[in-house]
């Protein structure tokens, strides 16, 4: 059964107001093209941090704005489901723990009637720990379009996080990002920047690693000192890009059909059934010699 999908690139801030309307616009143009599942960026509600780096970008500490913290149950997330309807997205924001203090840079699947699945980002870039408490769960979950894992931007640096989400059933996995041009010597053109570079090779390994369709979601646009590179995409499982917005802003919008797919890519060579899991036993060691000299190459 084929069905349209489609990941978003644009600019959200930190006005909700202005991150509804965009919301509504985008939903409204994916519906009349007919598209059933909308992957909107990191950050989305709210807006990202205004910098990276080791800036001390704390909630009692930094002089800049901090993302609006809410909850997975607040009226932020509820207004998104209203906004939604029958719709199935991805979306990510500041979430706010029960505790009322721990903030986690967060990303929740829904439609305007049920919470399918959320996410905590566990791989934290260039500071980013300062701001957000780290995630410490992959899981895939099933949705009206199939079985979805969700990853935040650095996430998808490591093939790790995509294997997780695949071995646990994952057949879309939704990368949402407010992933920025480089800090320094930043090309001219974004298009030829080295991360807008990174971002998308990223996005077409995982893809072909797993073998899963891959909708990648992006920021465009700026937000304080970060210039973002869209790029938003849809690759198939065998790490062709579907559909992208390259640095433009809008849905990069693509039908697929998840079964047919499958079933002719995977037929022979599936990489999920061809693993030595017997093998890798030093991918996931916290400890030993080796490990010990990368972190103090790491230090120096």
């Amino acid at each position: 059964m084929t069905m349209k999908v489609a990941s978003v690139s644009a600019n959200f801030t930190r006005d909700l107001e202005q991150n509804y309307a965009l919301i509504a616009d985008l939903v409204t143009e994916a519906r009349a093209a007919g598209v059933s599942f909308l992957a909107f960026p990191e950050a989305a509600i709210g807006g990202y941090l205004s910098s990276l780096g080791n800036h001390g970008d704390t909630v009692k500490t930094t002089k800049r704005s901090m993302p609006p913290a809410i909850r997975l149950d607040g009226p932020e997330i509820a207004r998104v489901q209203e906004l939604v309807g029958d719709m199935v997205v991805t979306i990510g924001f500041c979430e706010l723990a029960d505790d009322g203090e721990t903030r986690y840079n967060a990303a929740v699947c829904l439609d305007g009637e049920n919470i399918y699945g959320s996410y905590r980002k566990v791989h934290q870039p260039l500071g980013e720990n300062m701001s957000y408490s780290a995630g410490d769960t992959y899981r895939a979950f099933d949705t009206p379009v199939g079985r979805v894992g969700m990853q935040i931007c650095y996430d998808k640096a490591f093939p790790e996080a995509a294997r997780m989400l695949a071995l646990d059933g994952a057949e879309i996995v939704v990368s949402m990002s407010a992933w920025p041009a480089a800090r320094t010597a930043t090309a001219e053109n974004l298009q030829d920047d080295r991360w807008t570079y990174r971002f998308n090779q990223f996005d077409i390994a995982r893809a072909l690693d797993n073998q899963v369709f891959w909708m990648a979601s992006n920021q465009s646009g700026t937000f304080g000192s970060l210039r973002y590179v869209g790029n938003a995409k849809v690759v198939d499982p065998g790490g062709n890009i579907l559909a992208t917005t390259l640095l433009g802003t809008g849905l990069a919008i693509a039908e697929i059909d998840i079964e047919e797919t499958f079933r002719t890519m995977r037929g022979g060579m599936f990489h999920l059934r061809d693993r030595r899991p017997d093998v890798y036993g030093p991918v996931a060691e916290t400890a030993g010699e080796h490990v010990e000299g990368w972190k103090e190459l790491a230090r120096a």
